[in-house]
């Protein structure tokens, strides 16, 4: 009998998969491969395909085929979660613990919890059968979303032929056809030293900064309100950190601040961008902008009324699809040719939290869930 995914779920939370970019010198905690190892056995023991994609050395997809009945491929499924977490305050955390309903630990709905119901769905169609007629499904589990989608990116480029992907990330087991993209910029400000006893000798930016981010968080964040989309509202800006100066005495001729833009549909890198570029310049300081992101990562559109989202969107019981405001592998993996949702178990207010969980009701839902919508395909 397969396994329930709330079991699965416990055992994935037990194998650290932090991304290394955030934990040096953690080998016994960092990247996913204790996790592939686990797919890769559950899936010799199903009898499920194995296919290993390389990603980085030591970092590889992991995809677990399950083809249809009498090998006549029509059309073919994705269901693709991420294996890698951020990082923690305590070992602990690796320790899934139980109570009231709900299971805790880290990636518990980020995404373990989708891995555990993907998989799950997967053993109970291969076990009790019958396989959909013409359709295969892959589990394709991904390295590196949390730092750069490097495995959704390496799959893409790989021009894998997919009807549709089912994206792992927590949404309350609602189907989700829209999220904003994201710009990471960062802007310098120059200035000249001086003595602070003589400040009016040099030219202070920091004071040329606050100027930048004045305007940012005011006047263009306002301008942005009045961009809107239907499923994910306006655009946004933020100024998430800010360097300048080294000691109280010496006026500053360096500053820095990061900034996080939200793009919706329609809004490209570039035009964001030239758009930046301009209110510096209008300003009238000695700065300069520069992109930050090693690849795009563009806001996601996937059409609601594609066959495959219209009958998923119905097995979900909606009325109408959603949009969320993060950034995922969904993106890419649309960028790359295949129509892209996202579905998972969990809230994204509990993600990367210390204390995250998910609720064992929507693990048991989003398994039934998947394997209706599995098990009726044409």
């Amino acid at each position: 009998m397969p396994v329930a995914a709330h079991k699965l779920l416990r055992e994935l939370i037990s194998l650290p998969s932090v991304n290394p970019a955030f934990l040096a010198d953690r080998a016994d905690l960092t990247g996913e491969q204790r996790v592939a190892a686990y797919l890769a056995s559950t899936a010799d023991r199903a009898g499920l395909e194995l296919e290993w994609q390389e990603v980085f050395p030591g970092r590889s997809n992991v995809l677990l085929r399950l083809t249809p009945a009498g090998g006549n491929i029509r059309r073919r499924i994705l269901l693709a979660p991420h294996m890698d977490t951020v990082g923690v305050d305590s070992e602990a955390r690796f320790q899934p613990v139980l109570k009231a309903g709900r299971l805790h630990g880290r990636g518990a709905c980020d995404t373990k919890g989708s891995i555990a119901c993907y998989l799950a769905a997967m053993l109970e169609l291969a076990a009790r059968g019958p396989r959909p007629r013409g359709t295969e499904i892959i589990l394709t589990a991904l390295v590196d979303e949390e730092n750069n989608q490097s495995g959704s990116r390496a799959l893409a480029k790989a021009k894998c032929n997919a009807n549709l992907a089912i994206v792992g990330e927590p949404t309350l087991c609602k189907i989700v056809t829209a999220h904003k993209g994201d710009l990471w910029l960062r802007v310098t400000t120059h200035g000249k030293s001086a003595h602070g006893s003589k400040p009016h000798l040099g030219k202070n930016a920091v004071h040329a900064m606050a100027r930048v981010v004045e305007e940012l968080e005011t006047r263009y964040a306002a301008t942005l309100k009045r961009r809107t989309h239907p499923l994910l509202g306006h655009a946004t800006v933020n100024v998430g950190f800010i360097a300048g100066g080294k000691q109280p005495n010496i006026v500053p001729d360096r500053c820095e601040i990061l900034i996080d833009r939200r793009t919706l549909p329609g809004e490209s890198d570039a035009a964001v961008f030239a758009e930046l570029s301009a209110l510096i310049r209008r300003l009238g300081v000695n700065a300069e902008l520069t992109d930050t992101k090693n690849a795009p990562c563009p806001a996601l559109e996937t059409d609601p009324n594609l066959p495959l989202v219209r009958q998923l969107t119905r097995c979900a019981g909606q009325r109408r699809t959603l949009g969320v405001d993060y950034f995922s592998d969904a993106a890419v993996l649309a960028s790359g040719g295949i129509p892209s949702v996202l579905l998972g178990p969990g809230d994204i207010a509990q993600a990367h939290t210390a204390d995250e969980w998910v609720a064992l009701a929507q693990l048991e839902r989003l398994t039934r869930l998947l394997v209706k919508f599995l098990r009726d395909q044409p």
